[in-house]
C-alpha cells in the first residue's frame, strides 16, 4: 500500500470547494493558494460569493481571480475544460476554475448562467440555507420546492455544462432538482446526515438519487458538520466511508471547504445571524480542515481499508470523470 503522501503525489487531487476572502481589491491572500500545491493538491474551485450577494459582488471577484491568476501562469491555470487540468498537472500548475453559492448571483436573469460559466465558474448552488428565487435552503423552516425560475437555470446551466449543486439546499428543493435535471447534479461539500444530525448535512436517500442520476458527493471539513471541534481528519475518513457505502466509491469527493481568513468568516457568523444562527452551532472560531491535513484524511481512509485505487477515485478521479463528460 502506498503512503499518504505517494498517493497525494501520484493521484489528481482536486478539492472542490474553497473560500478566500470575498475582497475583490485585496490579492495579498493569493499567494497562499501555493499551500495546496506544496501538499499535492493539483485542482481547486474557489468561491466566488454566496447568500445574497449580487451579480456585481460576483463579477468584481471573478475579474480579480482571473486577473491575477492569469498574471502567474507557470504557478497556476485556469479551468476550462478537463484538459486544461491534465495539462495543468503535467506543467505542475495549480488548475483553478470557481464555484457560486446561491441563485442570488443571476439577479433574476437566467442568460448570466452563459456569462458566468465563460469566466470558469463550474458549479452553482441552488440556494445558501434561505429561499431564494430558485428555491429554498436548508434552514427554511418550510421547504417550498424547486422554482420556475430555478427550473429555467438548470436547463441553461445543463445546456453550457455547468453543474447545479444541492449543497446549502432544502431537502425537498434539493431532491426536485435532482428529479428535473437530466444531467448530474453534486452536492459539492455536504457530509452525511446519518453520522451526525444537522441541516447543512444530507439523508442517504439524496445521496443514493444523487449517484443514480451520475453525481458526487464532495465531503467537507468543518467541524461543525463533521460533529467535533477537534481533530477533523478521522472523521471526515468516516463521512467519505460512509458516502463510499451508501452512494458507491464512483460517486464520492472532497470539497474541504476551507476558509483563508478565519476572522473573516468570524465576522460574518456575527453580522449575519439570520445565515448563521447560533441555535444551529455557528460562532467564532468554528474548526475547519486546512489543505495541509489532507495527508491525515488519507491515513484514516487506509486505516478504514480502502485500497489505493479507491481512494484515487475520492481525491480526484471522480471529478475528472465528471467534468471530462459535462464541460466544453
Amino acid at each position: 500500500m502506498m503512503s499518504s503522501q505517494e498517493l497525494l503525489q501520484s493521484a489528481l487531487v482536486w478539492d472542490n470547494h474553497a473560500c478566500p476572502p470575498l475582497r475583490p481589491n485585496d490579492v495579498e491572500f493569493l499567494p497562499t493558494l501555493d499551500r495546496y500545491r506544496a501538499v499535492g493538491v493539483d485542482v481547486v474551485s474557489l468561491n466566488v460569493g454566496f447568500g445574497e450577494q449580487g451579480v456585481e459582488d460576483h463579477i468584481r471577484m471573478l475579474g480579480m481571480l482571473r486577473g491575477w491568476i492569469s498574471a502567474h501562469p507557470s504557478r497556476y491555470r485556469l479551468v476550462g475544460s478537463a484538459c486544461d487540468i491534465r495539462e495543468a498537472q503535467a506543467a505542475g500548475q495549480l488548475a483553478i476554475c470557481f464555484d457560486v453559492e446561491g441563485m442570488c448571483a443571476l439577479g433574476g436573469q437566467v442568460d448570466l448562467v452563459q456569462l458566468y460559466y465563460d469566466l470558469g465558474v463550474r458549479w452553482m448552488l441552488i440556494a445558501y440555507n434561505h429561499r431564494n428565487e430558485a428555491g429554498s435552503g436548508c434552514q427554511d423552516g418550510a421547504d417550498e420546492g424547486l422554482t420556475d425560475f430555478g427550473r429555467r437555470a438548470i436547463d441553461e446551466m445543463n445546456r453550457v455544462g455547468m453543474l447545479p449543486c444541492c449543497s446549502h439546499t432544502g431537502y425537498r428543493t434539493a431532491a426536485e432538482v435532482i428529479d428535473y435535471s437530466p444531467e448530474p447534479v453534486i452536492f459539492s461539500h455536504s457530509n452525511a446526515r446519518a453520522l451526525w444530525d444537522h441541516p447543512r448535512n444530507i439523508p442517504d436517500d439524496l445521496m443514493r438519487r444523487c449517484a443514480d442520476k451520475g453525481g458526487v458527493i464532495g465531503i467537507n471539513g468543518v467541524g461543525l458538520f463533521l460533529g467535533t471541534d477537534r481533530e477533523t481528519a478521522p472523521l471526515i475518513a468516516r463521512h467519505i466511508d460512509h458516502a463510499i457505502a451508501v452512494a458507491g466509491e464512483d460517486h464520492v469527493a472532497l470539497g474541504i471547504d476551507y476558509v483563508f481568513d478565519l476572522s473573516e468568516l468570524d465576522d460574518y457568523v456575527a453580522e449575519m445571524a439570520g445565515t448563521f444562527p447560533a441555535s444551529y452551532g455557528y460562532s467564532a472560531g468554528m474548526r475547519l480542515t486546512a489543505p495541509e491535513e489532507l495527508p491525515l484524511v488519507v491515513d484514516s481512509l487506509v486505516a478504514l481499508g480502502h485500497p489505493a485505487r479507491r481512494i484515487e477515485k475520492i481525491l480526484g478521479g471522480n471529478l475528472l470523470k465528471l467534468a471530462s463528460d459535462r464541460w466544453t
